[in-house]
Order: C-alpha cells, then sequence, then structure tokens
C-alpha cells in the first residue's frame, strides 16, 4: 500500500476507521481500475451504490487486521482477499492518505 499509508492505516483502531467512513460517506472516490462509487453507511453496514449487497464492519476489520499483520503482503484490492476488496482497499487508500497528510501537518 505504500510506507506511508501503511503507517496511516496501521495506527488506525477498528473504531477510528469505522468513524472515519462514516464522516466521509456520500463522497465520491474510486477503485484501483478507476470506477467512481459513493457509500452509505446504515448501523454495521456499509452499502456501495456500485454494489447491491452490503460489506459489513466485520469484513472492514478483517482487511485491516490483514494488513496490520503484513503490510507487505498487501499489494491491492485481490491480496485483502475479503468480500469488496475492490472497495475497501479504494477507502482504506483514500483515508490512509487523508491520515498521511494530517500528520505531516
Amino acid at each position: 500500500m505504500g510506507r506511508q499509508l501503511e503507517r496511516a492505516i496501521l495506527n488506525l483502531s477498528g473504531d477510528d476507521l469505522w468513524r472515519l467512513l462514516k464522516m466521509r460517506q456520500g463522497e465520491t472516490f474510486y477503485t484501483a481500475k478507476q470506477l467512481p462509487f459513493t457509500y452509505a453507511i446504515r448501523g454495521g453496514e456499509m452499502f456501495v451504490d456500485r454494489r447491491s449487497k452490503s460489506i459489513t464492519k466485520a469484513t472492514f476489520l478483517k482487511a485491516l487486521d490483514r494488513i496490520k499483520a503484513d503490510p507487505e503482503k498487501i499489494t491491492g484490492p485481490k491480496s485483502l482477499n475479503v468480500f469488496g476488496a475492490p472497495y475497501i482497499f479504494a477507502l482504506l487508500r483514500s483515508l490512509g492518505e487523508d491520515c498521511g497528510a494530517a500528520e505531516q501537518v
């Protein structure tokens, strides 16, 4: 994911991640293939406008755990090996960039 992004993501707790995701819902994000998407969070589920199924908070936490366990191994969405990986990877990358920029200020 890149050193700076890894560091920013590695410092997030699961609750912090979910709180950040709630704050950013409705914004447009882009997958690794540059497909635009937005999302809404209801309870412990995220609903992406490009998908008919939800991505749960538990799935995000599993992805975060995998990144923390072996950051070098996570090279793209497929390496997360979780449902909704393209969206999760895009959001973690974006949040990591934002957190990394905030750390530099």
